[in-house]
């Protein structure tokens, strides 16, 4: 109870410091967000749709005057005419386990805007122009009624044999990059997202027999006859994400002050996997800085490659064996870190997330040796197989691009995606710890998530945190990233 009543005192208290704040330098970080959502949709598994309602508070917090307010509709991804298709044709067998399916987002009403378009590149843009001019200070609410038809998938927003997957299943505000809100298209490869940080409270309802493991944590639950409702909030997070089963069992540990879930139905070694999770977590804490949520949900489910992040939930893989068990989970938890706290540019600086997320993963392994995983081992893997990418392709195309900095259209396959923004990046930060010490490596990088905790930046705000530890370690960078540092 008296947990319950914090949480609704942190509400108010958020509520509050958003409705006084005009974009102030005096406003804490922890307050300062894009928006506020309300969201509140209902699942109905016998059609397996969502649909419901959301409340986008959006204030100004730009120099610039906006006349129209843009949502990306990723669940849009998945039509059966989409240009750009969710999953590559590497991994379509294991993600549609039933065959052919799909799924969409339908937009039915945008209260609060003069008219609204779906627009974009392949229908996954909302546009909603506004009555009047927002000009930087000012707020505009925008009432959403959508329905999302999910598709049988094993991927990030679908129906799997065992769970309901609800990532990106709801109208968000576009990213805001070079003065403009950042539309960016569902590619294969990678993780297409860039979102700014909102408050979120989100109710779900559903058949009571189904357990709700989210992005927030509960604030309060209602029996309706055969349903049930359940509010969760969370703060200062880029996305929201749910998991939903009738199956789920679930494990749960304190660890300073928060408190960690493992929601799995078929994993017989869940004590020994959940024991990995609550290892990397804490030592990402101690290694890196505090984590600033109350809830960490790691969630087995079905998924076509090894698991996917949000901000304080990962998806993992129902079908690894233990030892990707442990990778994996060591992996999306550092994402935590390295994409939930300190935000970087997906689409176009993919490396920035995952390379740190995998090198984070692997001096966790490194401190925990029952694990079998060493260093050294691990980064003599990313060079083979960095050096094996660089000779295939270098004799099929004649020609090898190494260039770590390329937007995520340009990536020939999932193959070349790995072995620059995951491998290369490894060998990258391990050479660099190696030349400076490990004192001033994590110095550096507890500096570069102290300094841009919420924040989306760039590899300049890298870059900096080691030179600010008195490192000049910009060519360096600069030699992997545009690819010029023979391997």
């Amino acid at each position: 109870m008296r947990k319950r009543l914090r949480i609704l005192l942190a509400i108010f208290f958020t509520a509050m410091c958003f409705a006084a704040c005009d974009g102030c330098d005096g406003c804490s970080e922890e307050t300062n967000v894009a928006g506020r959502y309300e969201i509140n949709v209902e699942y109905a598994p016998e059609s397996g749709m969502i649909s419901g309602t959301e409340k986008c508070t959006f204030e100004n917090t730009t120099d610039n005057e906006l006349s129209v307010l843009k949502f990306q509709l990723y669940p849009n991804a998945y039509r059966e005419n989409a240009v750009y298709k969710p999953v590559s044709a590497a991994v379509e067998n294991a993600a549609y386990y039933a065959g052919e399916s799909y799924g969409e987002m339908v937009i039915s009403s945008v209260n609060g805007a003069k008219n609204w378009e779906v627009m974009g590149e392949d229908e996954n843009v909302l546009y909603a122009y506004l009555e009047r001019t927002l000009y930087p200070g000012d707020k505009v609410v925008l009432d959403i009624a959508f329905m999302v038809r999910l598709a049988k998938v094993n991927h990030r927003t679908g129906i799997t044999e065992n769970t309901v997957n609800l990532g990106n299943f709801f109208p968000i505000l576009c990213g805001f990059k070079h003065g403009g809100f950042y539309e960016t298209a569902y590619y294969s490869e990678g993780d297409p997202f860039y979102t700014d940080c909102a408050d979120f409270t989100v109710t779900v309802k559903l058949p009571k027999e189904y357990t709700v493991a989210s992005s927030g944590e509960v604030i309060a639950e209602r029996t309706l006859e055969s349903k049930k409702e359940h509010t969760m909030y969370a703060t200062n997070v880029r996305d929201f994400a749910i998991v939903l089963s009738n199956q789920f069992r679930v494990l749960d540990r304190e660890i300073n002050g928060k408190t960690l879930y493992y929601y799995y139905y078929k994993d017989e070694l869940a004590q020994e996997n959940f024991e990995v999770a609550c290892e990397a977590f804490s030592y990402f804490e101690k290694t890196f800085g505090e984590y600033p949520y109350s809830t960490y949900s790691l969630t087995q489910t079905g998924f076509c490659t090894g698991g996917m992040e949000y901000p304080a939930l990962v998806m993992i893989a129902d079908g690894l064996d233990k030892a990707d068990a442990a990778r994996v989970i060591a992996h999306e938890t550092a994402h935590q870190w390295w994409y939930a706290v300190v935000g970087s540019d997906q689409i176009e600086n993919a490396w920035q997330d995952e390379g740190l997320a995998e090198y984070s993963a692997i001096t966790f392994f490194e401190t925990y040796e029952k694990y079998g995983v060493t260093r050294e081992a691990a980064v003599t893997e990313a060079l083979k197989e960095y050096r094996s990418y660089y000779d295939v392709y270098g004799s099929v195309l004649g020609r090898t691009d190494t260039a770590m900095t390329r937007h995520l259209k340009d990536y020939i396959s999932g193959y070349e995606y790995k072995c620059l923004a995951y491998d290369k990046a490894v060998v990258m930060f391990d050479t660099l710890r190696k030349s400076v010490g490990d004192k001033k490596f994590f110095a550096a990088l507890k500096k570069y998530y102290k300094d841009n905790r919420f924040a989306m930046v760039g590899e300049g705000e890298l870059v900096g945190a080691f030179e600010k530890s008195g490192l000049d370690v910009h060519g360096y960078f600069d030699s992997f990233l545009q690819g010029k540092a023979i391997l």
